[in-house]
C-alpha cells in the first residue's frame, strides 16, 4: 500500500516513480551495479585491443609457448555494419595455428570510442552480421578447434542491448556457417559447410527457421554448393582495410567519392608465454637430523661397531 502511495505522489508531481526495492538485497543494502565495460579510445593512432595470455591459457588452448619462444597473438576483423545508430565489428584473436577468443566491438559515436558488446568466447570466431530493423539483429559464429564445430547465432530483439547465443543444432556437431539470411523477424535460411569432415556426400546443408533462429530444421543435404533463395543485404558504405604501413585493420566509411577513416586496430595484440623467468627456484631440501643409534664407524674398517666398554678387564 505504501508503494502505491509513493507511485501516485510521484506521478502527480511529474517526477519519475521510485524504483522498487531489490528483493535479493539485504535490508539497508543496495544491490551492487555491474562493472562498467572497458572503453577503448580512438586517439588518432591504431588502437591496441587489451589481451593477456598466461600459463593457464597456454594449457587450456594446448599451445606450446615458452618465455623464450612465445606465441604471437593477432586480431582478425571479419565484418563491419551499422545497427540502431551503432557501429559493430566482428572478429577473433588467434595465434598462427589456434583461434583463441571471439571479438564483438561496438561504437556509439562514429568510432571515437569502442567497447565490447559481448563477452569473449573461447576458441570462437564471429563473422557475418544482419540487422533487420531497429530491434532485430543476428551475428553468425562457430567454435574453431581442430575442426569448426557447433555453429550458432548471436541474436538481439532489443536493438543490441542484450545478445543471446542460439545454437543451430541441439547437439554438438562439426560445421561452419557458410551463409545466412533472415527474411523477417521469424523466418530465415542458413547454410552449413561441413567441408573438413571427409563426408563428400553431405558437405553442404540447408536449414530454415520460422522462430527467429531459436530452432532450425534441416531441409537439404548436397555434395554441391547450395544457393540461398535470397541474399543477405551487405552495406557498401562501410569496409575493413588491411594497412601494411601501420600493421592494423582500418575501418572506413564512404563519403561521396572517398573513404573516410573511422578507426583502426593493431593486428598484433600480444603474446602467449610462460613466466619461468619470474619464478624463484625452490629452496634446496634440508637434511633431516638422524637419531643417535649409539653406534660409530671407524673409517679404516667397514660396518658399525659398538662403543668400547668402560669395564676393567680381569
Amino acid at each position: 500500500m505504501r508503494v502505491l502511495c509513493l507511485l501516485a505522489a510521484a506521478l502527480l508531481q511529474g517526477q519519475e516513480p521510485p524504483k522498487p526495492p531489490d528483493p535479493t538485497a539485504a535490508p539497508g543494502e543496495a544491490k551492487p551495479e555491474a562493472p562498467a565495460k572497458p572503453v577503448y579510445r580512438n586517439e588518432g593512432k591504431p588502437i591496441l585491443l587489451p589481451f593477456t595470455c598466461g600459463e593457464e591459457d597456454i594449457q587450456a588452448f594446448g599451445l606450446t609457448c615458452t618465455s623464450d619462444e612465445p606465441c604471437e597473438a593477432y586480431l582478425e576483423l571479419s565484418a563491419i555494419d551499422t545497427f540502431n545508430g551503432r557501429l559493430y565489428v566482428t572478429g577473433n584473436i588467434h595465434t598462427s595455428a589456434t583461434t583463441l577468443w571471439s571479438v564483438l566491438l561496438m561504437s556509439e559515436d562514429e568510432g571515437k570510442t569502442w567497447s565490447e558488446a559481448y563477452e569473449r568466447m573461447r576458441s570462437t570466431a564471429l563473422e557475418h552480421m544482419q540487422f533487420l530493423d531497429l530491434d532485430y539483429g543476428w551475428i553468425s559464429g562457430q567454435t574453431l578447434l581442430s575442426l569448426p564445430k557447433d555453429p550458432f547465432l548471436l541474436a538481439t530483439t532489443d536493438g543490441g542491448r542484450i545478445w543471446r547465443k542460439k545454437p543451430v543444432s541441439g547437439e554438438s556437431r562439426v560445421g561452419a556457417i557458410e551463409n545466412f539470411v533472415m527474411e523477417s523477424r521469424t523466418t530465415g535460411q542458413l547454410l552449413i559447410d561441413r567441408t573438413q569432415t571427409g563426408d563428400s556426400g553431405g558437405r553442404h546443408e540447408y536449414f530454415e527457421t520460422n522462430t527467429g533462429g531459436d530452432t532450425w530444421g534441416l531441409r537439404q543435404v548436397s555434395p554441391k554448393p547450395i544457393v540461398l533463395k535470397k541474399t543477405r543485404p551487405v552495406s557498401n558504405l562501410l569496409r575493413i582495410q588491411a594497412d601494411a604501413r601501420t600493421k592494423s585493420f582500418r575501418l572506413e566509411k564512404r563519403d561521396a567519392q572517398r573513404w573516410v577513416p573511422l578507426a583502426s586496430f593493431l593486428v598484433k595484440v600480444g603474446e602467449c608465454k610462460t613466466s619461468d623467468e619470474l619464478r624463484e627456484p625452490p629452496p634446496p631440501p634440508t637434511e633431516e637430523a638422524q637419531p643417535d643409534l649409539g653406534t660409530f664407524v671407524i673409517p679404516s674398517e667397514k660396518g658399525p661397531r659398538r662403543p668400547p666398554s668402560l669395564k676393567k678387564k680381569k
